[in-house]
């Protein structure tokens, strides 16, 4: 799956989660999945605790989170 397939997997929608980045129009936040990564829950944990999810969505978030962070460097 491409990056730009997989960034598709993320959605915006106002009034959904106060606006916040959710998967597939579902009502679980980028964020939430992000954080339990974080917190050294596996990816097969997180899909037996979330069915509606698929691989592809974890990896969508952490492309996500990850072309969030790339800033550009500033030189003086």
């Amino acid at each position: 799956m491409t990056s730009a397939n997989l960034l598709t997997r993320i959605t915006q929608t106002p009034g959904q989660c106060g606006g916040r980045p959710c998967i597939r129009g579902m009502r679980i936040r980028v964020a939430d999945i992000l954080e339990m990564l974080a917190e050294n829950v596996s990816a097969s944990e997180i899909l037996e605790d979330f069915p509606d999810l698929e691989p592809a969505d974890i990896q969508a978030c952490l492309l996500f989170a990850a072309r969030r962070t790339d800033f550009p460097r500033l030189i003086a």
